[in-house]
Order: structure tokens, then sequence, then C-alpha cells
């Protein structure tokens, strides 16, 4: 199954979902030094891979980390090839001063928000939503 690639069906379908927990972005130098299984997403960069992990687990492992947030998934399945969706939600976030940093999964967009910003974003991305329905 392919995803969608028209940006107005991507907009009013995108439906945004809260997942529960709290989220951390952390770095380490030997992916190997934690359970694979407890990562959300991982990212290798020249200094070392970036993962994302909940909170508690990065507290039990004593990982370090500077930004809590909440991760909300675009359950519209979105092609990787789609243009656009990503610049239209992340303007409406950032015009309501809310930072966003965004996975693409095959399936789904991922954006994490700082905690304290989870259900005034929910409320724009639903607005924007309703927008194009």
């Amino acid at each position: 199954m392919t995803g969608e690639t028209r940006l107005a069906q991507l907009i009013k379908g995108m439906t945004p979902k809260l997942n529960e927990g709290e989220y951390v972005f952390a770095t380490i130098e030997n992916i190997n030094e934690i359970d694979r299984a407890d990562t959300i997403c991982e990212f290798k960069e020249s200094e070392g891979t970036t993962i994302i992990v909940e909170r508690q687990r990065a507290d039990e492992l004593n990982l370090s980390y500077q930004y809590v947030s909440s991760w909300i998934t675009l359950m519209i399945h979105s092609s990787l090839e789609a243009v656009g969706l990503t610049a239209l939600f992340s303007t409406e976030l950032a015009k309501n001063d809310i930072s966003c940093n965004v996975v693409a999964g095959y399936y789904h967009d991922h954006i994490f928000v700082d905690i304290k910003d989870s259900e005034k974003a929910i409320k724009v991305l639903n607005q924007l939503a309703n927008r194009y329905k």
C-alpha cells in the first residue's frame, strides 16, 4: 500500500494522536550499550547516536537529556515522497510558538513537542486539519 501524496488529503486526514508518556532525546557513543527494544528512534551522527527513549527509561539508564517532549503521531499513511506536509504543520506550530522535532516513519509522521505544549499542539493541528475539511 502506497502512502498519500496529495497535500490537501494529508492535512485533512492527518488525525493527530497524542501518545502517552514523556520522551527524551539523548546521545550515546555505543548503541550496543542499551537494549534496542528501549529506543523509539535512533539516528547515527558523527558525534554519537541520537536516541529517543521514554523519560523513565532514560533516567534508569542514567542518560543525560535536556528536552522532555510529548510524541504526536499523524495517523494518515503519508508517502515519503509527499511534498509540503512538514512545512505546513511546522509553520502552524511555529505561529503558535511551539517548536517541533519531526521524524518520518514509513507509514506516519511523528512530531515531538515540548511536554508543556502537547495539548496546544494537538489543538493547532486539529484546527489546521479542519480548515481542509
